[in-house]
């Protein structure tokens, strides 16, 4: 197949990528899949920061670490300089109602206010301390932007939590001051996608191993990284079965993936639900009085992964 055989497909969305780059690679599967996608114009990408005792990375420079692993990857397929990548802040928030001023918040900002004709998704597979300091920074661009997150707990009346879950969830367990800012104290639009249903993003060892490895650089690059945390669990005594949740890969399907008329992502399930706040244990609270939440159900993992598996293919030949 040549490019001129291609459907044409040209950008009616941008978007601007926050994720944790340093963790766990399924944000390289995601971040690959959105570079691949020609409806959606990536205007950024900010490399967010862990918790300073997560395992994933110790070093004390998650987000410095997060942005050369993004650099990494762009550099893996030869996409350098095609998008700026940010710095995010290196803390969690420590006063809640006190932004930090890093790179990717003034970007956030920067990019919210500025005037397109194409709608504006911040896309975050990470927490939200980049986003809480932008809305505290300039409280306008709550007006400009939607946004689409990977994390949060399950809600009590949709579904249970994980067998043996102590912890709060992962994402909002990185900051959930910053959490509790974005959703308690703004109105700006939210896509949830909590943890009952990202963990639907579920890809066996089997099509990574047929679908990923022979797909080119790229597709070598994304099942190394995919096998090196294999590798690692297994010698932590820790058997993972046969299966991976690409859990931040939904934010593929919901932007890229959008229905051609009436555009939304119709093949996912969701539910207008309560805007509540967050407790400082990452439990929900009472409702807040801000406006209706989007919180996924449901995600279309066949949508999703074949699609990425096709563009991976694509790619690796030359058509992108």
């Amino acid at each position: 197949m040549t490019s001129d055989d291609n459907l044409l497909a040209t950008p009616r969305m941008r978007v601007l990528v926050d994720n944790d780059f340093s963790g766990d690679p399924d944000d390289l599967f995601q971040m690959s899949h959105h570079l691949l996608s020609p409806s959606v114009e990536i205007r950024g990408i900010i490399g967010s920061h862990l918790r300073a005792d997560d395992d994933w990375d110790r070093t004390g420079n998650s987000a410095p670490d997060a942005v050369a692993r993004a650099k990494e990857l762009l550099r893996v397929m030869h996409m350098e300089g095609r998008t700026p990548v940010f710095l995010g802040a290196e803390t969690a928030l420590i006063d809640p109602r006190e932004p930090i001023v890093s790179e990717a918040a003034k970007a956030i900002v920067a990019e919210a206010m500025r005037e397109s004709a194409l709608p504006l998704y911040l896309v975050c597979g990470a927490g939200l301390t980049d986003l809480a300091s932008a809305l505290m920074m300039e409280p306008r661009i709550a007006r400009c932007m939607t946004v689409v997150w990977i994390g949060g707990e399950e809600y009590p009346d949709l579904a249970l939590q994980p067998p043996g879950m102590k912890d709060p969830e992962y994402n909002l367990r990185i900051d959930i001051p910053a959490a509790q800012y974005v959703f308690g104290e703004t109105d700006v639009p939210i896509w949830q996608v909590p943890r009952n249903a990202y963990r639907q993003a579920i890809v066996s060892f089997a099509e990574i191993e047929d679908s990923v490895r022979p797909s080119g650089e790229l597709g070598r690059f994304l099942f190394d990284a995919i096998k090196e945390v294999v590798e690692r669990c297994a010698a932590m005594g820790a058997n993972l079965g046969e299966t991976y949740v690409l859990g931040d890969s939904p934010l593929v399907l919901l932007t890229a993936l959008q229905t051609s008329f009436e555009a939304d992502p119709a093949s996912s399930d969701y539910v207008l639900h309560p805007r509540l706040g967050i407790k400082a244990d990452g439990s929900y609270s009472n409702p807040t009085e801000h406006r209706n939440i989007r919180v996924y159900t449901r995600i279309d993992s066949r949508l999703l992964f074949s699609d990425f598996f096709a563009k991976l293919r694509r790619f690796a030949g030359g058509v992108n």
